[in-house]
């Protein structure tokens, strides 16, 4: 039975997990996930310290223009011991430095005439200006980033602040890509007569590395059994498995069989969308295993409706989905199938919102209308045609055209 666009989504969905954590050290963690929660071992601060360069005073003796005799000096990196502000009193001190006994204010030297032996402020202090107190940033025991965070380069800024040098975060997976078809070469290769370059995976590849998981690309397997049999079994080593043409109708229907002989149950084969409608999903034990069809824009659509969401999921990620706006359309867009539809579009910014117009021949052998295409405009199955003017809902696969 064919299965409506959103059923597809939600079996894969289902069958979709997080992988098991793993320890990462910092240089390689930026838009990993957290698989646990990062606790503060210490406060941060660790100690009270000046946020300026300046003096170390006790606010009850500065008023505008008083005189304070400079007693002492902390340079960063150095320790207050044995440091003491009395009353009537400033200790030199510079930022991050700690505070020493006594103080409760810094006055930063840009409001001081900045003397060595005596020091004249020319603003009045209050109470706890310009210290960082123990733990005001985070306290020790603290939730610093929860599990399911996509870490920033500001996350590890706040793990090496802590003296962390690894976290625990999602493992990448790794995806197996196997292309089928006596008819196709390697980009390279001689191209003889009825050959076809394999394009389709290293798009694939290049689409699983943008989102972090690790591509496997395994080659071409001939429209023979023990080609087949010997490549798919490569392929289900991976934590996923995507096999490339050979699922079409009137295809020989070798990749299905020799996937099922080899343990994977298939969930559905054939889904209402175009392109990407001779899309099949099984299992092979937990493990997802994909066929998709081989025209190369087809191949893509079915990886960005249909697999880039579940291999987003098993990394971790809580936003598996492109972000979706609304557009208005410049020209009619039809839909002459009872399925979802996904056209290639050109998204533009105007005085007026967003408007987006076809980014040329639909066909799924047409691969510059994908190359020109900022979004993918999705037409319901029950809808066909959004006229010039309408509203049409639309994923963002880049940024928008100014």
């Amino acid at each position: 039975m064919v299965k409506s666009f959103i059923e597809a989504r939600n079996i894969i969905l289902n069958h979709a997990s997080p992988l098991e954590s793993e320890s990462v050290d910092l240089a390689r963690l930026v838009r990993r996930v957290l698989g646990k929660a990062v606790c503060a071992p210490v406060d941060l601060p660790r100690w009270d310290n000046s946020e300026m360069d300046g003096f170390a005073v006790q606010a009850a003796d500065c008023q505008l223009l008083a005189q304070l005799k400079v007693t002492d000096y902390i340079p960063a990196g150095a320790t207050a011991d044995g440091v003491k502000v009395e009353p009537g009193t400033a200790v030199r001190i510079m930022t991050g430095a700690p505070v020493p006994t006594g103080c409760d204010a810094i006055v930063p030297i840009e409001n001081t005439d900045g003397g060595r032996t005596t020091v004249t402020l020319h603003q009045a202090v209050q109470r706890g200006d310009f210290i960082r107190f123990r733990g005001s940033d985070i306290a020790k025991g603290e939730i610093l980033l929860p599990a399911g965070k996509v870490l920033r380069p500001a996350d590890i800024n706040l793990l090496a602040a802590f003296s962390l040098t690894a976290a625990q975060v999602i493992r990448r997976p790794t995806v197996a890509i196997l292309s089928t078809g006596d008819e196709l070469v390697a980009p390279g290769e001689p191209l003889g007569a009825g050959k076809i370059v394999d394009s389709n995976a290293y798009s694939l590849a290049a689409a699983v590395s943008e989102i972090g998981a690790i591509p496997q690309i395994l080659g071409i397997a001939q429209d023979d059994r023990e080609s087949l049999r010997k490549k798919i079994s490569a392929g289900l080593k991976a934590d996923l498995f995507i096999t490339s043409a050979g699922v079409s109708a009137g295809d020989r229907d070798l990749v299905r069989e020799i996937l099922e002989q080899s343990g994977v149950h298939q969930l559905f084969w054939k889904v209402a969308i175009k392109p990407g409608g001779p899309t099949a999903f099984g299992l092979n034990g937990d493990k997802p295993v994909f066929s998709v069809p081989g025209n190369p824009v087809s191949s893509m659509i079915a990886f960005e409706e249909l697999i880039r969401p579940a291999l987003l999921t098993m990394m971790g990620h809580k936003e598996v989905f492109r972000p979706q706006v609304t557009a208005r359309v410049k020209g009619d867009l039809r839909n002459e199938t009872n399925k979802t539809r996904f056209l290639r579009v050109k998204v533009k910014k105007t005085a007026d919102g967003l408007v987006a117009e076809s980014a040329g021949d639909q066909n799924t052998g047409i691969l510059s209308t994908m190359i020109r295409a900022n979004g993918i405009a999705i037409l319901p199955a029950d809808q066909t045609e959004i006229a010039a003017g309408e509203q049409v809902d639309i994923q963002l696969l880049n940024g928008v055209d100014q």
